[in-house]
C-alpha cells in the first residue's frame, strides 16, 4: 500500500484520533442490532491501545442534519464497544470544545474516549476548515479506519488531515484497499464479477471500469431487465430504465469486443404486477426470461439462472459480488441471492463481497466466515471499483 499504515506509526503515549464507522442500526430501545462495523474496527482499536495510544474515537451515526439529536447519539455504540473490549469506553458530551479537550487531557496510555456524533455539527459534512482544525487539535496522530465513509470529503475524513503531521490507514482500511486494489489491478484469473441491484445507472461506472480486467460479468437483480430489454426481450412490467437502453446495448457490445463474457439470467420468478401492487396474495411463477407476460414483473432470478451463475463461478480464482439477485427483503424473492451466497462461499477463489443486501445474504446463510473479505463500504466500495479516487484515502500520508 502506498499510504502510511497504523503499523508504521509510533503510538506510545500519543493522542491518536481514529475515525471509525460506527453508523450501526439500532432498535426502538436504542440497542445495537448489528455490531458488524464495530467488530470490524476492533483490530485497529486493540492495536492502538496495546501500543500505548491515548485513543480518541470519532464517528457519525445516521443523518441528524447538523443538529444535536439524542436519537442519533453514539452512546449505544460506545456501550457495545465497551462490552467487546472488556473495558470502559466513556462518551464525551461533544466532538469539540473545552470540556472535550479536558477529557482528552486526562487520558492515560491505553485509555479510550469516544466523541459524540460528528454530524451533530453541520460543519462536518461541509468539510469546514475550522471544525476540522478543532478536531485535529485534540490529537497528535490521525488514523482513518472508516472505509465506508472514505468516498466523502468530510471534516473528520479529509479536512482533519491538513492539520496533523501524519495521517495513516487503520488495519480495516488497509485490508479493504488491499483486496479491492488487487481485484482491480492484478486479480488471479478467471476473475468473475457479480452485480445485482435495481438500477444499471448505479453500476455504470463499475461495469465500465471492470470491463478492463474482468473475465466474466454476471448480472442479476432488476438491472438485468434493462439489459434484456435492450436486446429486444419482452420484460413486461419489470423495472426497466428506458433512458439507459442505449447505454446497456453499448456495454454489451463493448464486453463482446473485449472478450468479456456478459451473462444475463436465463429464467426468473415473476408475479402479476397489478395484483402485487394491490397487496393481493399472488403465487410467483418461474419462467424463461423470454416468456414474461406483458402484465408480469420479474422479482428474482430463477433456478436455472442460479445454476448457470454457480457453474460460471465454480472455476473462478477471484470473485467480486455487489448487489442482490432479486427483491431480497421479500421472500420468496430472496432465493436467488441466497443460492448465490452458497455458491460463492463454496469456491476456493478469493471472494470479496460488498453492499448491504449481499453482506446480509452471506450472513443469514451462515457462510460469512467462508468469504475472504466482506467489505464494510457500500458506496465507497462501488466508487473504488469504478476507479474513482476516494478523498478519505487520497488525504492519507504517502509512505
Amino acid at each position: 500500500m502506498s499510504k502510511l499504515s497504523i503499523t508504521d506509526l509510533d503510538l506510545r503515549g500519543k493522542r491518536v484520533f481514529m475515525r471509525v464507522d460506527f453508523n450501526v442500526p439500532l432498535d426502538e430501545n436504542r440497542n445495537v442490532t448489528d455490531d458488524t462495523r464495530i467488530r470490524a474496527a476492533l483490530p485497529s482499536i486493540q492495536y492502538a491501545l496495546s501500543h500505548g495510544a491515548r485513543l480518541i474515537l470519532a464517528s457519525h451515526l445516521g443523518r441528524p442534519k447538523g443538529q444535536v439529536n439524542p436519537k442519533y447519539s453514539l452512546a449505544p455504540a460506545a456501550l457495545r464497544l465497551a462490552e467487546l473490549l472488556g473495558k470502559n469506553v466513556p462518551l464525551a458530551p461533544d466532538s469539540v470544545g473545552d470540556e472535550v479537550r479536558a477529557r482528552v487531557e486526562t487520558l492515560a496510555p491505553g485509555d479510550v474516549l469516544m466523541l459524540e456524533n460528528v454530524r451533530f455539527h453541520a460543519e462536518e459534512e461541509k468539510n469546514d476548515a475550522g471544525y476540522a482544525a478543532a478536531l485535529a487539535s485534540l490529537a497528535e496522530v490521525y488514523v482513518n479506519d472508516a472505509f465506508g465513509t472514505a468516498h466523502r470529503a468530510h471534516a473528520s475524513t479529509e479536512g482533519i488531515t491538513h492539520y496533523v503531521e501524519k495521517s495513516a490507514a487503520g488495519l480495516l482500511m488497509e485490508k479493504e484497499l488491499k483486496y479491492l486494489g488487487k481485484a482491480l489491478e492484478s486479480p488471479e484469473r478467471p476473475f468473475v464479477v457479480i452485480l445485482g441491484g435495481a438500477k444499471v445507472s448505479d453500476k455504470i461506472a463499475v461495469i465500465d471500469n471492470l470491463l478492463k480486467t474482468a473475465d466474466a460479468i454476471l448480472i442479476g437483480g432488476a438491472m438485468a431487465y434493462t439489459f434484456l430489454k435492450s436486446q429486444g426481450v419482452e420484460t413486461g412490467r419489470s423495472l426497466v430504465e428506458d433512458d439507459k437502453l442505449d447505454l446497456a446495448r453499448d456495454l454489451l457490445l463493448r464486453a463482446k469486443a473485449k472478450g468479456v463474457e456478459f451473462l444475463l439470467p436465463a429464467d426468473n420468478l415473476v408475479v402479476d404486477k397489478a395484483a402485487w401492487d394491490a397487496g393481493t396474495s399472488v403465487a410467483p411463477r418461474v419462467c424463461s426470461v423470454n416468456e414474461i407476460k406483458p402484465e408480469e414483473a420479474g422479482l428474482d432470478i430463477g433456478p436455472q439462472a442460479g445454476r448457470d451463475f454457480a457453474d460460471r463461478i465454480a472455476d473462478a480464482k477471484t470473485i467480486v459480488w455487489n448487489g442482490p439477485m432479486g427483491m431480497f427483503e421479500r421472500p420468496p424473492f430472496d432465493q436467488g441471492t441466497r443460492a448465490l451466497a452458497q455458491a460463492v462461499a463454496s469456491t476456493a477463489a478469493i471472494t470479496i463481497v460488498g453492499g448491504g443486501d449481499s453482506v446480509a445474504a452471506i450472513t443469514e446463510a451462515g457462510v460469512a466466515d467462508r468469504i475472504t473479505h466482506v467489505s464494510t463500504g457500500g458506496g465507497a466500495s462501488l466508487e473504488f471499483l469504478a476507479g474513482d479516487i476516494l478523498p478519505g484515502v487520497a488525504a492519507l500520508t504517502d509512505k
